[in-house]
């Protein structure tokens, strides 16, 4: 797990050394084991290492292929690295360390790009190719691992966070674009992101550039060829607990110590449960409370670490440490932030630091087999109607969660259902409280919603999760990558093996949408694993009641009255917006307004934090 940067002139230019160490070293949370560089006139690579596998230096990076002609720096884990062993020795190659950034290199030479779909693993990579000047960056299938670039001035930029960019001078300028996006939808889906000259490499994809500029990105994973291709599966339960558990037990390929982030519910216990199956022994899980019943799992969690004999490390966020915990978030995440337990996970991180390199995660369960109560909104799209006509029952009005859902009653056609599933407001809303808005012109999120209804014409509830897999879910990966990278630790999520991902795709909806939770196939199958009351419990995830921050922590009650004359004010997407007026209601109890308040908060909170940083 690393930090990974570069720059390629793309006129000839020498390059600044100074500048590629400059954006190297500004991602030293990534890597501060080692660092390294490669400039050969107009390209450099550069290298932040945080040692996971072969923690000796014969992993140094960047990693040269034995005749010199390839130049790599990898940014992630290759879990089944050691089974090309035999494939490799066959061939007459030797290695000449035990990482599998050198049998990735390996494999590149032998194969070329086609080596991708051998990989089980989560990557973001540059190869430079030093005979036919051309450099190659790719992306995990999912999007695991972040990979950001940036043309400008006839050079490319690219590094594993924006920051990097910023550093070597790219201009910081929000778009306008993805500002209306992170209102609407809380991020930017596709390869664009809140910045005008940055954008992403898409999950499942490649690019190559040459030095006269060419390039061409290739998507080298396609979900819905998989699914479409894949074998039927005969008996799903078996399928899934043995592809799950060689999951979890291939993600603890490490030389370091491995821990658990363990919220207590069904994804991350059922993790747990698969190692204590498989008799993996010394575990170590790091769970955040509080105080406030309805967000805490903190029994849950102790109770099934101590049952299987590992030991519990537990922490609490209140103010001051909350406040400085977002402070430090709002910087590693490079955009504002959006989830809201970013500075909770954080925490969890910093808690874990002092024994384990390595955390698995549960992350990607829910949008895999449905475990959102709001997939159950698309089950009956004419029960919406109904809905939409409640708004007169005072009493069905008043709970956030029900209010939510006759909100998003009002929407009146099935793409829009699909699209906006994964918001906190929707476009009636959007008009209501921000002006005349025109909802943002995403074209990837058409794209990708195009192929869900291809995929599944007769199931609203399965093209969201499709669409949630290529949209929302990135976002959670991107928070968990930077809040785990923050404090040098590296996360790993036994749900997204691409057998699992794929496979579920297959699967007859039963398997996900049966009972009250969702996820039926996991439940099925750890129901006789984990205790009842872990099974049974009501979702909560990790979810944070700002409502009551905003209130009781003087550190925020403070902030309130900045935030309510801030600058953000006199921008263009919140020129209708006054500030003043939204503490007023905040102060007055109305959590019915978090939905539209906490983005704005946590924009003027990046704005005031990170922004000054680097303009």
């Amino acid at each position: 797990m690393c930090g990974i940067n570069g720059i390629f002139h793309l006129n000839y230019k020498q390059v600044d050394q100074n500048q590629l160490v400059k954006m190297r070293d500004i991602l030293e949370h990534r890597g501060p084991d080692d660092k390294g560089i490669y400039i050969n006139n107009n390209i450099g690579l550069g290298h932040r290492r945080l040692s996971i596998i072969d923690t000796s230096s014969a992993g140094h990076q960047p990693f040269f292929s034995d005749d010199g002609r390839y130049v790599i720096v990898f940014n992630g884990e290759i879990y089944n690295y050691q089974s090309f062993y035999p494939e490799l020795k066959s061939k007459g190659i030797a290695l000449k360390s035990g990482s599998d950034t050198e049998v990735l290199l390996k494999l590149y030479e032998l194969y070329g790009m086609e080596m991708l779909h051998k990989l089980n693993g989560m990557f973001a990579f540059a190869i430079w190719d030093t005979l036919e000047k051309k450099l190659t960056l790719c992306r995990d299938r999912m999007g695991v691992k972040p990979l950001y670039y940036c043309i400008h001035q006839n050079t490319l930029y690219f590094a594993s966070e924006q920051k990097a960019l910023f550093a070597a001078g790219v201009p910081l300028e929000v778009s306008e674009d993805g500002m209306e996006e992170y209102f609407f939808n809380r991020f930017v889906a596709g390869e664009n992101t809140l910045f005008v000259h940055i954008k992403k490499i898409l999950p499942g994809h490649y690019m190559t550039i040459d030095e006269e500029g060419k390039n061409k990105t290739t998507r080298w994973w396609n979900l819905k060829e998989k699914i479409q291709n894949h074998a039927q599966i005969l008996n799903p339960k078996k399928w899934f607990e043995e592809t799950f558990f060689e999951s979890v037990k291939l993600r603890m390929v490490s030389d370091v110590a491995v821990g658990v982030l363990l919220s207590g519910g069904l994804d991350s216990c059922s993790i747990l449960s698969s190692l204590h199956e498989q008799k993996i022994e010394k575990i170590e899980t790091f769970n955040i409370s509080f105080s406030e019943e309805e967000h805490n799992e903190y029994h849950l969690a102790k109770k099934i670490t101590d049952q299987y004999g590992y030991t519990f490390n537990h922490t609490k966020l209140e103010n001051e440490s909350l406040y400085q915990n977002l402070i430090e978030t709002s910087y590693f995440q490079d955009e504002p932030l959006m989830h809201l337990n970013e500075p909770h996970l954080l925490a969890i991180a910093k808690l874990a630091k002092p024994k384990v390199k390595v955390l698995l995660s549960g992350e990607g369960a829910d949008e895999l087999m449905g475990g959102y109560v709001r997939y159950k909104a698309l089950k009956n799209p004419s029960l919406l109607k109904v809905i939409s006509q409640l708004s007169k029952f005072e009493t069905f009005n008043k709970r956030p969660r029900y209010d939510k859902l006759l909100r998003y009653s009002k929407i009146n056609n099935n793409s829009d259902l699909v699209i906006f599933n994964g918001c906190n407001v929707y476009p009636d809303d959007i008009n209501m409280f921000y002006g005349n808005k025109q909802k943002p012109a995403n074209e990837y999120r058409y794209q990708i919603l195009k192929e869900a209804q291809e995929l599944y014409p007769k199931s609203l509830q399965r093209q969201a999760l499709y669409f949630d897999q290529h949209t929302y879910m990135c976002s959670l990966l991107d928070r968990n990558d930077r809040c785990t990278m923050g404090t040098s630790i590296e996360c790993r999520e036994p749900f997204l093996d691409q057998r699992l991902i794929a496979g579920l795709g297959t699967l007859d909806d039963k398997w996900m949408f049966t009972g009250k939770k969702g996820k039926f196939i996991l439940k099925t199958t750890m129901e006789d694993k984990l205790p009842k009351e872990i099974v049974d419990f009501r979702k909560i995830g990790l979810s944070a009641p700002w409502g009551s921050y905003l209130l009781s922590f003087p550190r925020f009650v403070d902030e309130l009255d900045n935030f309510a004359k801030s600058p953000i004010f006199e921008m263009p997407f919140l020129e209708n917006v006054d500030g003043q007026k939204l503490v007023a209601e905040i102060r007055k109890g109305n959590t019915k307004i978090l939905p539209y308040f906490m983005p704005i908060f946590m924009l003027h909170k990046w704005q005031k934090n990170y922004y000054s940083k680097f303009v």
